[in-house]
């Protein structure tokens, strides 16, 4: 496995200590717009992958997308969003960054009802409770239809997934955050790890395969384990996000990753089981003592002590298999 983070597009503390943590792998943002280079041509993408490189760390992932809310609704232009993600992927493809980390959330992307609800020591996390948002007026998009997005998600892949091939980059779909539907009259698709079989299943490419997500999985009732083995024996995990939740998809909290209802060293010895050796990160992580939650899920001490607990556990299951 590749212990990765998320970095933004230019130097900070998190690089430095990522490094001095034994962080070796980069998952990346689109580059901010510079030199009149939008953020997915490819010299300003060349220019991040520099940057990450001469610093020691493979830009692996790139989880961050230009829009595509129009691709998703099937909105007027979405031709030309698409137009844009096919030079976005050929640029990554030309440049080595072999995963691209999607998903097809449409008007939203993932959604929380708190980001201060506590949790050990007062540590504060994201949370969802499906009753806070039932009478939550429609968006601007109105009421948006399972049917209509299926349809949609169909039409996007067929576009993309021949320029992912020939550009040999690959298509990581990360499941639908939270996993109910529907949001305040927009559907949510990808659910479930068979909503996700069906989404890579419209066009079946080996570049096409998902993003494994730990907590939204587990969020819809999910065996980890087991979806583990079941997209492992196709060759589907293109990038993993090791977190961990606790309750249902109808009211849930994000927990520290050795607090939650997943039995994590289970699930890595799975990843070790099947020859699972892509990217991971830890993904959200509590606010702790001393930071400001201007970033929930993404403030600094937290991803410390996910980075130590996944390369813990990394290293007993790599034992346990000797």
């Amino acid at each position: 496995m590749q212990l990765a983070e998320f970095f933004p597009s230019h130097p900070n503390r998190l690089w430095h200590l990522a490094k001095q943590m034994g962080v070796n792998y980069a998952v990346g943002p689109l580059p901010r717009e510079e030199n009149g280079w939008k953020p997915w041509d490819y010299m300003n993408l060349l220019h991040m992958k520099q940057r990450f490189e001469n610093f020691g760390l493979e830009l692996a992932v790139i989880e961050s997308a230009p829009p595509t809310n129009k691709i998703k609704l099937g909105l007027p232009g979405r031709d030309e969003e698409i137009e844009v993600m096919q030079q976005f992927i050929t640029n990554m493809g030309a440049l080595g960054i072999p995963v691209l980390c999607y998903n097809f959330m449409a008007q939203f992307n993932w959604f929380r009802t708190s980001t201060t609800t506590r949790t050990r020591g007062g540590a504060l996390v994201s949370s969802y409770d499906h009753s806070l948002m039932r009478n939550a007026p429609l968006t601007e998009a109105g009421i948006v239809t399972e049917e209509r997005l299926w349809d949609n998600l169909k039409y996007y892949l067929e576009k993309i997934v021949p320029v992912a091939e020939k550009a040999k980059v690959k298509l990581a779909l990360h499941p639908d955050d939270p996993p109910i539907s529907p949001i305040r009259g927009v559907s949510r698709i990808l659910r479930s790890a068979d909503a996700l079989q069906r989404a890579i299943d419209l066009v079946p490419s080996e570049y096409s395969g998902i993003t494994l997500c730990q907590g939204t999985l587990a969020t819809a009732g999910e065996h980890i384990p087991a979806v583990i083995r079941k997209f492992a024996a196709q060759d589907k995990i293109f990038f993993v996000h090791f977190r961990d939740v606790r309750g249902t998809a109808e009211k849930f909290e994000e927990t520290f990753h050795d607090d939650g209802k997943t039995d994590m060293l289970e699930a890595m010895k799975t990843y070790y089981e099947v020859g699972f050796k892509g990217p991971a990160r830890p993904d959200h992580v509590p606010t702790m003592e001393g930071e400001d939650n201007a970033n929930p899920g993404y403030e600094l001490l937290g991803r410390l002590f996910g980075v130590g607990y996944i390369k813990g556990l990394m290293e007993a299951a790599a034992a346990a298999g000797a």
